[in-house]
């Protein structure tokens, strides 16, 4: 039977990355699910490293919505003349919903309008409290900042993923310093789950009847076989897989120049 495990270097580096998380503990963990879909996905211009765009991602994944990412690193070149032409400013974040026309940039602005136009009535916007965001990208230091030397993929990679998981962070920060565009499929732990609550290692090797409640976990089971993230999907090379270390050095391998 398959276990699931980390091995002790990429451990470290999670508990590093856990620092940032706990900064921001109540924000990018927990859905609260939303009041409709969109029907054609959102566009998000952002870097992982800057405590704005922080605030949209967390959003997004309490508002569990899906969104294409297009990284703009400190030095990136790809997407910066898209931005620009598209917003007008090279900027971020930059939020294009192509469901309604809307094209905003600020991030307490966006959020206020993904509440306003996906999130359930009676929910509270979230305060953006930019002091903990600017402390917890501070934290990571360079990680995901500056953009390297990298080839463009034909296609978008898809990546299941939660603003809080510090697991996720370091495949994040890999993707936006090799400006590889993504589509963002967000699986936060659905609100009241008892198993939610422990780390996937062992609900997947001791809690065989888990069952999630958000649609995006239930997916991910579907596609990858367990709930555990991050989960990247290449179709470029028809590439799926699990564990921190090994997407890392995919992506350097195949996007790196």
């Amino acid at each position: 039977m398959e276990t699931t495990k980390h091995d002790l270097k990429t451990i470290a580096k999670a508990v590093a990355s856990l620092g940032t998380s706990l900064l921001r503990v109540n924000r990018g963990v927990v859905t609260k699910g939303h009041r409709k879909a969109p029907a054609k996905l959102l566009e998000l211009y952002e870097a992982e490293y800057c405590p704005f765009c922080r605030h949209v991602r967390e959003a997004l994944t309490e508002l569990d919505i899906d969104a294409r990412i297009y990284p703009v690193p400190k030095g990136g070149k790809r997407y910066k003349a898209r931005l620009t032409k598209l917003g007008g400013s090279p900027k971020v974040p930059f939020l294009h919903d192509p469901n309604t026309g809307t094209k905003l940039y600020e991030s307490e602005a966006i959020v206020e309008y993904l509440y306003k136009e996906y999130g359930i009535e009676g929910i509270p916007v979230p305060e953006r409290k930019i002091a903990t965001s600017t402390l917890a990208t501070a934290t990571r230091g360079k990680s995901g900042m500056f953009a390297v030397p990298s080839k463009a993929a034909t296609k978008p990679l898809e990546l299941w993923s939660f603003e809080g998981s510090p697991y996720s962070r370091l495949v994040r920060e890999v993707l936006c310093e090799l400006e590889t565009s993504y589509v963002l499929h967000n699986v936060g732990k659905s609100p009241g789950s008892y198993a939610d609550l422990f780390p996937p290692i062992i609900r997947h090797n001791h809690m065989k009847s888990y069952l999630p409640a958000t649609e995006n976990r239930k997916k991910l089971i579907a596609r990858g076989g367990k709930m555990m993230v991050p989960f990247i999907v290449d179709p470029n090379t028809k590439t799926e897989m699990y564990q921190t270390k090994d997407i890392q050095e995919y992506l350097r391998k195949t996007y790196g120049a």
